[in-house]
């Protein structure tokens, strides 16, 4: 009975030891688990460190392009300022390149970029010295205003348009050359009736009737090239190759056949070579015109309608028998000519308008003859073709960045032809008038294709022509 507070005195004891262990483990987990917290915070605030020195490193280096950048704009204003010999002046080379609309390094791109795209390129390029006035400005105001240099030329190339025409708008740059390989394709018909005899009353004739229908294919393979001699003058020569066909439906005069009769003949060949040298006479810019001047010069390398042989018996000397055909078909005029002209070109965003206006005189054969079957000759004397007064208008339009859209009018004025210093019979003043529609697509920097559609508005003129072009510069 005496032993038992004692007993409850240890087990007191042991609880109470019990306890403190416990709170001394509970003390160390709690210590151990914040021991293991700040060293994950360690390490992240390790990881942080390493990446603010990363970025410490990548602005370091873009504070060191930017400075490269400064003073390349700061050299460029320099520039600006030895030309203009005044501050300030970074506004008159980006109006020179907004005028020059960026187009003298491609001579196939689009109506777009050349009215519209060509701005956007000037305003980047003119940026540098405007930018460069701000950061100097306070410097430059107490600084003299002298000229110490050259200003750099402008760009001041005309605007590209899809070409409808033959004399392209567009200058190759200098030292540039252009290869130009194109096809064309053109159709005619015409009807031709003869009355020969009288009437004794109307809608009733005493005679015979000649009535012809001829319808020609003409297809024409082209290679021009074109170098620039300086930035407003280039110089080309064109090279074609002509295949023609006509196929002739008549009854011939004075026969009585009712018959038709088809006459076919054909030929092929090298056409007649032209050079032409062309310059640009002014600057221009937007809303300003552009005026190209040219001259062209045919030769006779084709041949000729007195070169290949007549299907006529003695028809062509006064008898009456004989088609009066050719057996085949010329590839040239046979005759030198000179053709002036003047090229204009008007941009105002986001349509570029443009014209022409020619005249082209053919210099005149003297003891000319036809050859006819079995060796017979013709004499037809001194032939002078008639002069050539044309011109055409037209509006270019871009569709995006690399396509462009244009349409036309051509029209010409042929005068008669004399032999013998007198107007052949029959042949009297023809109006030839041609709707043009064009589209230019620029495949590559480099690359241009075209496409241009002509149908014939007078009776004269051929019905249809197919026009394709890949100018390619080198």
């Amino acid at each position: 009975m005496k032993r038992e507070p004692f007993r409850h005195v240890r087990m007191i004891s042991y609880a109470t030891v019990l306890l403190f262990y416990a709170e001394a483990h509970a003390q160390s987990l709690q210590d151990q688990t914040a021991q293991d917290n700040i060293a994950t915070l360690r390490q992240e605030l390790n990881n942080r460190i390493k990446e603010l020195d990363a970025l410490k490193r990548k602005l370091a280096e873009e504070e060191a392009q930017f400075q490269q950048l400064s003073k390349a704009l700061d050299s460029r204003m320099l520039d600006t300022t030895r030309g203009a010999g005044q501050p300030g002046a970074g506004a008159a080379p980006a109006a020179g390149i907004a005028q020059g609309t960026g187009t003298g390094d491609s001579a196939g791109n689009s109506a777009g970029v050349a009215a519209g795209g060509g701005a956007t390129a000037g305003a980047a390029t003119g940026a540098a010295p405007a930018i460069s006035t701000a950061q100097n400005g306070g410097d430059q105001q107490n600084q003299p205003s002298q000229p110490v240099g050259q200003a750099p030329i402008p760009d001041t190339a005309p605007p590209a348009v899809a070409p409808i025409f033959d004399q392209p708008g567009v200058l190759t740059p200098r030292n540039k050359f252009v290869l130009e390989p194109s096809f064309q394709f053109g159709y005619s018909s015409s009807d031709r009736v003869a009355l020969v005899g009288y009437t004794i009353i109307p809608a009733l004739l005493i005679g015979l009737i000649d009535v012809r229908e001829i319808k020609s294919n003409v297809l024409t393979g082209g290679l021009a090239a074109r170098y620039g001699i300086t930035n407003r003058m280039e110089f080309e020569v064109r090279v074609p190759y002509v295949y023609s066909t006509n196929d002739t439906v008549s009854r011939e005069i004075f026969t009585g056949s009712a018959q038709d009769n088809v006459f076919n003949s054909s030929g092929h060949g090298i056409g007649d070579v032209e050079m032409t040298l062309r310059y640009q006479l002014n600057e221009g810019g937007p809303d300003k015109f552009y005026y190209i001047g040219w001259l062209r010069f045919k030769t006779a390398t084709g041949k000729s309608p007195f070169d290949v042989v007549t299907d006529c018996v003695t028809r062509c000397i006064g008898n009456t028998t004989g088609t009066g055909l050719p057996l085949e078909q010329p590839t040239g005029t046979g005759f030198y000519a000179i053709q002036p002209g003047l090229t204009w070109l008007f941009p105002s965003d986001p349509v570029v308008f443009f014209g022409n206006f020619s005249y082209l005189h053919s210099f005149g054969r003297s003891d000319l003859s036809l050859h006819i079957l079995n060796g017979e000759t013709d004499p037809v004397g001194h032939i002078q073709p008639g002069d050539i007064y044309g011109f055409n208008i037209g509006m270019g339009l871009a569709l995006n960045e690399k396509a462009s859209f244009s349409i036309g009018y051509d029209q010409s004025i042929v005068l008669p032809t004399k032999q013998n210093g007198q107007s052949v019979p029959g042949s009297v003043r023809v109006i030839l008038g041609t709707l043009l529609v064009g589209y230019s697509y620029r495949i590559t920097p480099k690359t241009t294709l075209n496409f241009s559609l002509g149908a014939g508005l007078t009776r004269d003129t051929p019905d249809l022509t197919l026009t394709f072009r890949m100018p390619i510069q080198f």
